[in-house]
């Protein structure tokens, strides 16, 4: 059973699918050195704090190898006599090509693909003449209707777990030390309890609340997603599900809250869907029709681009949201929207720019959500908001943030001496960007 972004033990259908045969299964990851160099500190310390936990539940019976998995995943089976190869289908465009380099290698020995870190796998949604979506809307409808399984029972009797000690020159590596510290704990437990304790205390007013920054009522389990601590599917288990269509209303107590749960975690298998189509929208606009428009990479666009990093743009919603995400890694969705914004529509720089900046930052940067959440800011993507929609941070904090609390929490007195004077004029951008967007 090689893990990757299914770093837990329960409802992991990967690992049922190995114990079908009631065989022997040794569990492995392998740390692979492209993606320690491309991965930020905080994402390297939720990804190492997992795996201790995953070691942890298995009495230290984990494998962790460092190497290629095309030269690591072979040579292991081999020194097992493996009769397959388990793994949770990966579909991003790295992910595809490494497991076909795996495949290719481990040559009779099969590579076998059972579930995925989704509610529904990329492709299984589409059109009724098979093309796929490209607005989120109906794609939504179709997704709901097409509905998921039940949590898989993927427990393992301890005896059945392959002990690596008994493993010849296996390659084993302890687990890194984390990089560095997180503000909130990894792994499966913690994924759990986080969750029960927010179906108890914030799920129903889910959707009012989630867009006050101050009050934070979000879920958090961004993260734990990203890494596979937690299967959607658990989630979806605790959500009251909608009548397909063409049904009568339910009266079962189905909440608004958990409607609107059941929606991020569609726009998350939605954004998934988006980049199995079409790979090139990682870090290129998938609508190819904006790459003309004019944007900013001089001298003084760096400058700008290093405020806003800072969190020292003199605008005090998007320097909050900034400090946030320097300090401790997540930044409240509501403010990624105005920062985003802020950077591709008042400072006119390239949106990938700013999608680099939150992987490298955030603890659960995930390139399909991240990527295109950012071409839906840009106005460059699918289901993009009108090119014309340009956030007002002043508007946004007076909306969303009445009382300064989430301003005072991260930015502090905006009144004090040593905090910056905004530095563009937002309404004279906003007419620049619509300029721009006009001339293509």
């Amino acid at each position: 059973m090689w893990l990757r972004r299914d770093l837990r033990l329960s409802d992991l259908p990967a690992l049922a699918a190995a114990r079908g045969t009631d065989s022997s299964v040794l569990l492995c990851f392998v740390v692979d050195p492209r993606l320690e160099k491309s991965s930020g500190e905080r994402r390297l310390a939720f990804l190492f704090d997992s795996l201790r936990e995953v070691d942890a539940k298995l009495d230290g019976r984990l494998l962790v190898v460092r190497g290629r998995p095309e030269e690591e995943i072979p040579r292991l089976a081999r020194a097992v006599g493996a009769g397959s190869v388990h793994i949770s289908e990966d579909f991003s465009p790295f992910g595809r090509r490494r497991d076909e380099a795996v495949d290719e290698a481990l040559g009779d020995t099969p590579l076998e693909a059972t579930g995925s870190p989704y509610l529904v796998s990329p492709g299984r949604v589409t059109k009724d003449d098979g093309e796929p979506y490209k607005v989120f809307t109906p794609y939504f409808r179709r997704w709901r209707d097409h509905g998921w399984r039940k949590p898989a029972d993927s427990s393992v009797p301890d005896s059945a777990v392959l002990d690596p000690l008994d493993v010849t020159k296996s390659g084993r590596i302890r687990i890194p030390k984390a990089p560095t510290r997180l503000s909130f704990p990894a792994g499966e437990d913690a994924a759990l309890a986080r969750w029960a304790e927010f179906v108890d205390d914030d799920l129903a007013d889910y959707d009012t609340g989630r867009n006050d920054p101050a009050a934070d009522v979000t879920s958090r389990m961004s993260a734990y997603l990203k890494y596979g601590n937690i299967h959607p599917r658990t989630l979806a288990a605790d959500l009251t599900r909608p009548a397909p269509r063409g049904a009568k209303e339910r009266s079962d107590g189905a909440s608004r809250g958990d409607q609107a749960y059941l929606r991020e975690l569609a726009f998350r298998d939605f954004y998934a869907d988006v980049l199995h189509h079409w790979p090139h929208s990682l870090w290129h606009n998938w609508n190819r029709q904006f790459d003309d428009i004019a944007l900013d990479t001089d001298e003084t666009a760096y400058e700008r681009f290093e405020a806003w990093k800072a969190g020292r743009t003199g605008f005090p919603l998007v320097d909050a949201g900034m400090r946030q995400l320097a300090e401790i890694g997540w930044m409240h969705n509501r403010v990624r929207m105005v920062t985003a914004s802020f950077l591709v529509k008042d400072l006119h720089l390239p949106w990938w720019w700013g999608a680099e900046w939150f992987l490298e930052q955030l603890v659960d940067g995930d390139v399909a959500s991240n990527n295109h959440g950012w071409q839906w800011a840009a106005g460059t993507g699918t289901d993009a908001a009108p090119y014309f929609r340009v956030f007002n941070p002043e508007a946004q904090a007076k909306k969303f943030d009445p009382d300064g609390e989430y301003i005072r929490r991260w930015v502090g007195d905006t009144d004090a001496d040593d905090y910056p004077d905004p530095i563009v004029d937002h309404k004279a951008e906003r007419e620049e960007a619509l300029r721009r967007f006009g001339e293509i």
